[in-house]
């Protein structure tokens, strides 16, 4: 009789187990579709400054603010989201993200001016701490278990991620002709794609049940917890460090490019074309992370960071310099795909890396500690390039933020050298958590 028990336990636990297998295959096949269009807002990035400054009305020194204010909202919204994923799930918070997405964008359509615009960056800010905490955490929840499990998430994630950069360029260069017929179309069809996440999102299913309830209390005792263990890793305070000051350059560029085009004389119908050809580049270099990340190893980061900074510093050099018409856009385009280039590896092996020797609690609360810092660090730096650029011109700005941001970087990876991209066998107990 004992027997017979036991045995319908164990069936009944290989049926669970198949359950969740089916669940976990189904999650990134679905992944592998719905990130493509998820990834980021299309139809959106190539006309947004344009849509801003004229739709709008509101300065370049404005748009870095309106920059800035997002990912101050990030900082100030990362614990009431968490608080949310952990009460209802991954699932349903991914859900409610993509919904709030397309709010975001009707606000940004129908604001009346710069201080409802910002009630739009709020939204924005919400739903994207929830996207982020979310999405790659469902993608490596679905993984097995294994030392390969990390390579095996960056190529499921390097791969979409290259996707959608190569469906960004074409809804680039329609948003650019589009925009020019009428400015409110690119926006609409942002909305309708914002729409399609949302309910694809839906056919996602929960690896691990919800928690239930949480307290503020136990939150912040999370929060510590991810802080003492950046404290005493140095691998992940370098990591937390250099990617916070990465992403503020990577938010800063993509307002200067637009204002940069705009002063060499670049007419707006071709701001599509041009960050199309981008996207493409992007698509391409995010699909070699694989083979950037073996052949740079620990120095993968100084690889990808150093050009970007110098890129942006050489902007202001060329058009000091004041070359002829056509020389001044070569010029800066080739700047400007170092700089796409760079990007596209960066944001898959940035997760990569701090996703590597942790488990899926540990992952959320690191995460949560990654993204408080990021944002602080990063919002604080966009609102002071935007200090700089209203009261100099775009010319002397890129070339001050430039130097600013090459000695930040080069400092910082003289500090986390050999901390990164090694074997884990390379590294001592206190950094494999």
């Amino acid at each position: 009789m004992e027997k017979e028990v036991v045995l319908e336990e164990t069936i009944e636990l290989t049926k669970e187990e198949k359950e969740v297998e089916q669940k976990k295959k189904n999650n990134i096949k679905i992944y592998s579709k719905y990130r493509i269009f998820s990834w980021d807002l299309l139809f959106y990035y190539a006309i947004i400054y344009l849509f801003l400054t004229i739709e709008k009305k509101i300065t370049p020194a404005q748009v870095l603010q309106f920059e800035a204010f997002y990912i101050l909202f990030k900082f100030l919204t990362q614990i009431p989201c968490t608080l949310i994923i952990q009460k209802i799930g991954k699932r349903k918070s991914l859900i409610l993200a993509n919904f709030i997405t397309a709010i975001h964008v009707l606000f940004i359509m129908y604001a009346p001016d710069f201080e409802i615009l910002l009630i739009s960056q709020l939204l924005c800010a919400f739903s994207f701490v929830i996207k982020s905490t979310c999405e790659s955490d469902m993608l490596y929840d679905s993984i097995e278990h294994g030392e390969n499990r990390g390579i095996k998430f960056a190529k499921i994630d390097g791969k979409a991620n290259s996707r959608y950069y190569f469906i960004d360029a074409i809804s680039a260069i329609l948003s650019g002709f589009l925009f020019v017929i009428n400015p409110y179309i690119p926006m609409a069809l942002c909305f309708i794609i914002s729409l399609l996440c949302f309910l694809l999102s839906a056919k996602f299913e929960e690896i691990h049940k919800e928690k239930g309830k949480m307290h503020i209390r136990e939150e912040i005792k999370s929060i510590r917890f991810g802080l003492k263990n950046v404290f005493i890793s140095k691998r992940l305070r370098s990591l937390v460090l250099i990617n916070a000051v990465f992403i503020g350059l990577i938010k800063i560029l993509q307002n200067l490019r637009n204002t940069v085009l705009i002063e060499i004389g670049m007419p707006e119908q071709y701001f599509g074309i041009i960050f199309a050809i981008l996207g493409i580049v992007t698509g391409i270099a995010a699909k070699c992370q694989g083979r950037i990340h073996k052949k740079h190893r620990n120095k993968t980061l100084a690889f990808l960071s150093i050009p970007t900074a110098i890129s942006c510093l050489l902007m202001g050099v060329i058009m000091l310099c004041k070359f002829s018409e056509m020389t001044t856009i070569v010029l800066i385009f080739g700047l400007f795909i170092i700089q796409y280039i760079m990007k596209g590896p960066y944001y898959v092996l940035i997760k990569q890396y701090f996703n590597n020797f942790t488990n899926s609690e540990k992952r959320i609360k690191i995460a949560t500690t990654n993204n408080l810092c990021e944002n602080a660090i990063a919002s604080c730096l966009v609102f002071g390039a935007s200090y700089i650029l209203n009261y100099i011109s775009i010319t002397y700005s890129t070339i001050i933020i430039g130097c600013i941001f090459v000695i930040a970087i080069v400092l910082l990876l003289d500090y986390m050298r050999g901390t990164v991209g090694l074997k884990p066998e390379e590294y001592s107990k206190k950094e494999i958590l």
